[in-house]
């Protein structure tokens, strides 16, 4: 039985001596065997054997009665200390894999006990090879198919790994093991979908996914710990037509890469990628950049090959419902009075929901009566309807924070349905502040793109630095006024 790890190993004499302790950790390998016949083992039993690059015969400790105290507060960390009575030294253990250490440490404490020899996975101790002692691999790079190791394992300490032009048709499971991973590259392979599983690299910071198949970015993967690593992301050259709304929940990204796509919209709530740097969308089908574009700040930006369109502030798509319905009064309201997320879901008021019919004077201070049978929301198509129980528990909630007197208004799905929280969360921003949902006036309006970025690729060849934004207004009223601002600014 064998564990590589890191060890130092201090003799607890030394500070009663006036010498100082070991110096830095080494990288060895710690075995449990037996001693070889004549080996001056010194007795038979279960021994301890710490081997290093420096001294692979290495040095044996007899661990029968001989275990003072195992220390593993930290063995989730990979770390342990092992401190025996005889010699009196303490052996020091870190950087191992947590599964082999727990393993490893059981097996110990059993040899501690004096449990046979035989119910234990032993053979005789015998110094280990010189590749077993080395320093571990953290990096390596594949550039070709014959070079991948199909039919052997990645070193489970690596933090950097490249597979590029290996024909890989999906990612290798195996390379979702590696817990240590900091940058993954598998750029031109025949990758067309990533795997969930993807977002259980807790330490990723950087990926590449360069000249692959793939069609889409999983909403899943937004909503993993990427959220809190990923700093770094390419998927230029692909077939990305459209990135998933939860794609700005990658708050941590500096780097974007998403040149020579499909793409034909960005999230329209890109400017909540409030860290992001350096953006590239070169060569992709937008006609026009979202709403929320504008919040960003960049250092580089290339946006050339986009066939964007002309904007027409005179020319508005006006989707206004007058008057505003149920729904779409309640998520209004509900929205532009959240300003702050509470700590605990218990911090929210309760939200008990009426039994029907429920009188309108309670939901809106009007007069009349509704009931699940009589009335459906309107501005709903049938795939999209807002079924009659989550319409009035929203307009309920609002209503009971109203008469509790909060002035700032959070939600989530403790407290709401999941696909409310969506559609609420997918709402639009007015340029007043104010938000809308359905309900709204659309329009493009020319913006300099160097407001944004402080390097600008120059979006034609005809020079330009200018491009399309999206911009919705949530009333004839906000409408009105830009638009007298926009004539006054072109007379």
């Amino acid at each position: 039985m064998r564990l590589p790890c890191e060890v130092s190993v201090a003799s607890r004499l030394l500070p009663s001596a006036g010498l100082r302790g070991p110096g830095r950790a080494a990288r060895a390998v710690l075995a449990l065997g037996k001693p070889p016949a004549g080996g001056g083992g010194g007795g038979g039993g279960v021994w301890l054997l710490v081997s290093t690059a420096r001294h692979r015969p290495g040095a044996k400790y007899q661990l029968r009665e001989n275990i003072e105290h195992l220390f593993t507060k930290f063995v989730e960390e990979g770390k342990a200390t092992v401190r025996l009575k005889e010699p009196a030294v303490d052996i020091c253990l870190s950087k191992a894999n947590v599964g082999h250490l727990k393993t490893f440490l059981s097996a110990m404490k059993l040899a501690d006990r004096g449990t046979s020899e035989e119910s234990l996975p032993l053979s005789t101790l015998a110094p280990p090879k010189a590749s077993e002692v080395e320093k571990p691999k953290t990096k390596m790079t594949i550039t070709s198919r014959k070079d991948y190791p199909f039919t052997q394992s990645f070193p489970y300490t690596l933090e950097q790994l490249q597979a590029s032009y290996c024909k890989l048709p999906r990612i290798d499971m195996r390379i979702l093991c590696l817990k240590s991973l900091r940058k993954l590259d598998l750029s031109h392979n025949l990758i067309k979908k990533l795997p969930v599983t993807i977002g259980d690299l807790v330490s990723l910071q950087e990926l590449s996914l360069q000249g692959n198949l793939l069609e889409s970015f999983g909403a899943a993967l937004c909503n993993s710990t990427l959220r809190k690593s990923l700093q770094s992301l390419d998927l230029s050259q692909n077939k990305i037509k459209a990135l998933p709304a939860q794609f700005c929940q990658l708050r941590e990204l500096v780097h974007l890469k998403l040149d020579d796509n499909d793409l034909i919209r960005l999230p329209f709530k890109i400017g909540q990628l409030s860290q992001l740097r350096f953006l590239s969308v070169a060569r992709n089908k937008l006609p026009f950049l979202p709403n929320s574009f504008g919040k960003l700040s960049l250092e580089s930006l290339d946006l050339f090959g986009n066939p964007f369109e002309q904007p027409n502030p005179l020319a508005p798509d006006i989707q206004l419902k007058i008057p505003l319905t149920l729904w779409e009064h309640s998520a209004r309201a509900t929205i532009n009075y959240r300003s702050v997320s509470l700590s605990s879901p218990s911090q929210c008021p309760p939200v008990d929901l009426p039994s029907a019919p429920v009188s309108m004077a309670v939901l809106t201070g009007a007069e009349g009566r509704i009931t699940p049978g009589s009335w459906r929301p309107p501005g709903r198509g049938k795939e999209g309807e807002m079924d009659f129980t989550s319409l009035i528990k929203l307009h309920y909630y609002f209503y009971q924070l109203r008469r509790f007197q909060v002035q700032q208004l959070p939600y989530s799905c403790h407290v709401l349905p999941s696909h409310l929280c969506h559609d609420l969360d997918m709402s639009k921003s007015c340029h007043c502040g104010r938000a809308c949902l359905s309900s709204f006036i659309q329009t493009t309006v020319t913006m300099n793109l160097h407001s944004v970025a402080h390097t600008v690729v120059l979006v034609d060849n005809m020079g330009s630095t200018e491009a399309p934004l999206l911009r919705y207004f949530c009333s004839l009223t906000c409408y009105s006024q830009f638009l007298d601002r926009h004539l006054q600014s072109i007379r």
